[in-house]
């Protein structure tokens, strides 16, 4: 007994099975989580390491080379990259996809570890991590309350940091501005010459008298007690009446008597502001686990708690920036397309079947599949992000692919006075195969897709999954739900003129009747033309396909979202103070807020970032502007981005950069980056400015711009190291002595009760206000002499690099570029790639282009790989099927009829190849080969009733012309509210809709002429080989014969 016999017989089964399903499907449906995209882990370590005070060149020279040595003998590293800037080592650690990364970090934090203790003294401690972009913050926020500045800081940092902390699933905070207490110990150069004490010989008393010892334990017959010595200093007072030492004169020396003791700020690093107040930002993230939609929800519900606990403050919290309503938007409206697709598919069916009892057992396949899938995505740990459910959305045009095959054949043997209970299972037994054959094509092109590697496979992964289990659903529905259902409740309509429904019935199909005989026509046209119909079509796809090559349609790695947020980066001359860069920053936010479609700014001076990567300067400022909502404005975020940075350009003196955010909540990278490296810096930077001249010069080229260019002003101190041994110092004692001197010491703690604040060392700002007073710090040698610094130094006025980069540890300079004018980085790239051809590199030196231009280019190898399988496994699968090499073959020939159409749409729709849109292609190999198997299984099946080719063929489109065109109108009709969308992340999914509309067109149109012309050749061609072979084998037969007599042939009498 079959499934579907079965089903039929014992309807009660089924419905139990299924009822079960759905439960179970709601029930998975309520514990998934909504997240903006699937979990995405990039190969990546980052190793930061401060250096305080260092200028980019000591930074490379102490720091990051040595940790480059050290990390790049790690296992399965594809390319080490760094960073060096004024202070700060950053190394990129870029590993193989076969890599595993947790285990990559471990390697990488003992092999750090090892050179940790290598590296200059005054280096933190180096901070081994791996980027995760589910580490992304989620929110942006500001603190206000009725408190000075200092006291609001200390309260955020000791009341609510912790507070917001104990909200589930919140990862780290990170607290931005505002003016946090610091204790300066401000040393009188003067002071100390006269008393003999050197810095860093203050500084290490300070040390040594602020500590708190454990000494062991003592017992007696009470108990057992621990001792320790309490040695922390505990206020200001005690810390000014902390004895250095003694006098020359033999007195007693106090802290006090040599330095200024402030109860002060620390000096501003960051500036934080929201809507141009000052604030104290708060950066939280979540943890790698944690769902972001749920825990922004619950800080947000901590929120309101803590602002009424404090309401006697006036304590308010401003959210800046909250990634999780984007996702929220963008999932709803996912699930909005996905709704009308239903809508729209279900109108098709009636348009088609005439009744809506028919048109119920159709449809009746969308929940029974996509409630069931539910099950499989939390089984497989998946979430409701923006790819599975752009995957239930898609699928909603497939899975009533095989039922309305299955009923469609049903309602013909209904037409033929069948009982509908035999009805039904003859239809499906007769249509099984093709049932099969249609459903295993789709998931034999989506099985490719799931094996692809990197970013992209991530991407991907989820989606294909749902895709593939949703689609074999729908086959278990079309051999069970829908024959039971047709058995029961289907029947033949009646068209009357009466009805309104029933006049538009009858004239839908008459018109389409009209349709079918015109196929016909054109059909029999064709067979009899096949030369000219091949020449026509090939021509055709030729020309469609050369779009690409001649610039018509762009590439792209990843379509721009519109989420109506950008940064706005500015950037000042090399060396400009914090204080100056706030004031131009508030010129420009001045100019932002004019703008209506404005919703919002979060200003951060002090800082710039470049992806995933951000920076602290003095002289840059990042402001992250929020647009009202899209129903709200008439701009797009570009054309607000781009006229906020024609103002902010009259400033003179800035330069200004304007990067949307990302899909993944971060500024998008600048598109085109160009590394250029070899083994000389100078080299490097003298080629990159000639590249950069004519990077400029291609159109579509914008803010070209290097990573690093000199003008970085500097003090440079040149010892005479015979000088410095003559007087008895060395070069550690000189380089401690400043460090502490002009960037300070903050190692010590004052502790007032449970809080601990920074003692920072430091020469008092009036000694070191100007360059010449550099050379009157003095340092005091074994014999107790005072040596100035200009004694056995060279001080003098320089510049820099503002920063240096290096790949492949030898040096290099990245060339940035803004793409406008329409153009793609994708033609921009090959434009670049072709005025290099002729220009002469130096020995040694080479480029590589890396961000987008990079991901492209890998994800169009990997899904062009992907596609090719898809087609090969669609052919091994027809081969299985149907036990022949030779119509399988037949059957490919619809997917560069789905081309021509893809690729016609993306033209026509200005939109570029990207990894969805060739998804779109890709998934095109699968939809199309069913109205092929439909043709070719018809026709297969009269040529076995004994039918010749051309009867047979015109048969086939007569009877299969129907469920053609109802399951490819209704994949084109549940794809238009994709197409057609503009709600949140409309961008990069329309283009993936409009190559499957397009394709789905032109194979429908097409698919019915071309196939059969192809397969009537093949026919010939199949069945004149055999008659050849013979042929040949006769000729041979006849040359081997020995010449002798003649052979007599026997005559019948009645001839």
């Amino acid at each position: 007994m079959t499934i579907t016999e079965l089903s039929i017989k014992r309807p009660s089964l089924i419905i139990i099975i299924f009822s079960a399903l759905i439960v179970l499907g709601l029930f998975a449906y309520r514990q998934l989580k909504y997240e903006l995209l699937p979990k995405i882990s990039a190969p990546v370590i980052t190793i930061t390491t401060i250096y305080p005070g260092a200028s980019p060149n000591e930074v490379e020279t102490g720091v990051t080379k040595p940790i480059e040595d050290a990390v790049s003998g790690m296992d399965k590293v594809s390319d080490v990259r760094s960073i060096s800037s004024e202070g700060v080592s950053f190394v990129i650690i870029e590993l193989l996809q076969s890599a595993n990364t947790d285990f990559s970090l471990q390697d990488a934090q003992r092999k750090v570890g090892l050179v940790a203790s290598q590296l200059p003294s005054g280096t933190k401690t180096p901070t081994v991590s791996k980027i995760a972009l589910d580490e992304i913050p989620i929110l942006r926020m500001g603190i206000s309350a009725d408190m000075d500045s200092r006291s609001l800081y200390q309260f955020v940092k000791d009341k609510i940091q912790p507070l917001l902390s104990r909200v589930p699933g919140v990862g780290q905070i990170a607290l931005i501005g505002g003016e946090e207490r610091e204790i300066k110990v401000n040393l009188d150069l003067q002071k100390l010459r006269a008393y003999g004490f050197s810095i860093p010989q203050v500084a290490q008393i300070i040390k040594t008298a602020n500590l708190d010892f454990p000494t062991g334990k003592i017992k007696d017959e009470d108990g057992q007690f621990i001792v320790r010595i309490a040695g922390k200093l505990t206020s200001i007072e005690e810390l000014k009446n902390l004895t250095i030492g003694e006098s020359r004169l033999g007195g007693e020396v106090k802290l006090s008597d040599i330095a200024e003791i402030e109860d002060g700020i620390k000096d501003y690093t960051n500036i934080a502001r929201i809507d141009f107040r000052n604030t104290i930002g708060v950066v939280l993230q979540k943890q790698t686990d944690a769902n972001a939609v749920e825990v922004a929800q619950l800080v947000r519900k901590e929120i309101s708690r803590i602002e009424e606990v404090y309401k006697a403050n006036n304590l308010k919290f401003v959210i800046a920036q909250d990634g999780s309503l984007f996702t929220i938007d963008a999932a709803d409206a996912v699930k909005e397309d996905l709704a009308l697709a239903v809508v729209l598919v279900s109108i098709v069916m009636l348009l088609f079947l005439h009744s809506v009892r028919n048109s119920i057992i159709v449809l009746i396949a969308i929940p029974c599949s996509l409630i069931s899938t539910f099950i499989a995505i939390w089984a497989l740990g998946f979430s409701l992000n923006l790819m599975t459910l752009l995957g239930l959305s898609l699928v909603v045009g497939i899975l009533v692919d095989d039922s309305i095959v299955v009923l469609e054949n049903i309602y013909h043997h209904l037409q033929k006075g069948k009982e509908s209970k035999v009805a039904a299972l003859h239809g499906r037994n007769e249509i099984g195969f093709a049932a099969l054959a249609i459903t295993f094509v789709d998931v034999a092109v989506f099985l490719p897709l799931s094996l692809v590697g990197g970013m992209v496979g991530n991407i991907l992964r989820e989606f294909s999954a749902v895709i593939v289990v949703s689609t074999l659903m729908s086959l278990f529905v079309s051999f069970t739900v829908t024959p039971m259902l047709a058995s029961r409740f289907a029947k033949l309509e009646r068209l009357t003129s009466k009805t309104l429904l029933g006049r538009f019935a009858l004239w839908f199909e008459k018109k389409f009747h009209q349709l079918t005989e015109n196929y016909i026509t054109v059909l029999r046209w064709s067979l009899n033309h096949r030369v000219k119909v091949a020449l026509i079509t090939t021509a055709a796809f030729i020309a469609t396909i050369a779009l690409i090559p001649l610039g018509f349609i762009g590439a792209e790695f990843m379509t721009q979202t519109d989420r109506g947020e950008f940064a706005v980066t500015l950037e000042l001359a090399p060396g400009t103070t914090i204080e100056q860069t706030n004031l131009i920053s508030q010129q420009v936010e001045k100019m932002i807020g004019s703008m209506p479609e404005v919703d919002r700014m979060y200003t951060n001076i002090g800082v710039s970032s470049e992806g995933l990567i951000g920076f602290s300067s003095s002289n840059t400022t990042e402001i992250t502007v929020t647009l009202l909502p899209k129903n709200k404005r008439k701009k797009s975020t570009d054309e607000v981005g781009n006229e906020i940075k024609k103002m902010a350009q009259t400033i003179p003196g800035v330069k200004v950069r304007v990067n949307p955010i990302g899909i993944f909540g971060v500024a998008n990278q600048t598109p085109i980056q160009l590394i250029i490296n070899g083994p000389s810096y100078d080299e490097v930077l003298k080629t990159a400015k000639q590249l950069q001249n004519m990077v400029k010069t291609i159109p579509g080229t914008a803010d070209v711009r290097l990573s690093a260019e000199d003008g970085n002003p500097e003090t440079r101190v040149e010892i005479d190291r015979r000088k410095l041994i003559a007087y008895g110092l060395s070069i550690a004692e000189v380089g401690q002595t400043l460090q502490i001197a002009l960037t300070g010491d903050d190692d010590s703690k004052l502790r007032e009760g449970d809080t601990e604040y920074d003692i920072k060392i430091a020469l008092d700002q009036f000694d070191r206000s100007k360059i010449d007073d550099l050379g009157n710090i003095s340092f005091t040698n074994r014999k107790g002499q005072q040596i100035y610094l200009k004694q056995f130094a060279n001080i003098y006025q320089a510049t820099g690099p503002t920063k240096l980069s290096r790949q492949a540890r030898s040096a290099a300079v990245t060339l940035y570029s803004q793409v406008q004018g329409g153009r793609t980085t994708g033609a921009i790239s090959q434009d670049m790639e072709k005025m290099f051809k002729d220009f002469k590199f130096p020995s040694g030196v080479t480029y590589s282009f890396q961000g987008d231009v990079k991901n492209q280019r890998e994800s169009f190898a990997d899904l062009g790989l992907a596609m090719l399988a898809a087609i090969l496994f669609t052919y091994m699968v027809m081969v299985a099927l149907y036990d022949s090499f030779i119509y399988p073959f037949v059957i490919l020939f619809s997917i560069p009829l789905a081309m021509i159409g893809a690729i016609l749409a993306l033209g026509l729709t200005m939109k570029a190849l990207n990894i969805f849109t060739i998804l779109g292609i890709i998934m095109l190999t699968g939809l199309v080969a069913k109205n092929a198997i439909l043709l070719v299984d018809r026709t297969n099946f009269m040529r076995a009733q004994g039918e010749g080719i051309t009867d047979a063929l015109i048969d086939g489109v007569k009877m299969r012309i129907r469920p053609i065109f109802m399951t490819t109108l209704t994949m084109i009709f549940a794809m238009m509210p994709i197409a057609f969308s503009t709600s949140s992340g409309a961008e990069w999914k329309s283009g993936l809709a409009w190559a499957l509309i397009g394709g789905l067109t032109s194979s429908l149109l097409l698919t019915l002429i071309i196939v059969p012309v192809v397969y009537s050749k093949t026919e010939e061609l199949r069945e004149s080989i055999p008659a050849f072979v013979m042929k040949l084998a006769k000729r041979k037969k006849t040359y081997d014969e020995p010449l002798g007599e003649p052979e007599v042939i026997p005559v019948r009498a009645d001839e």
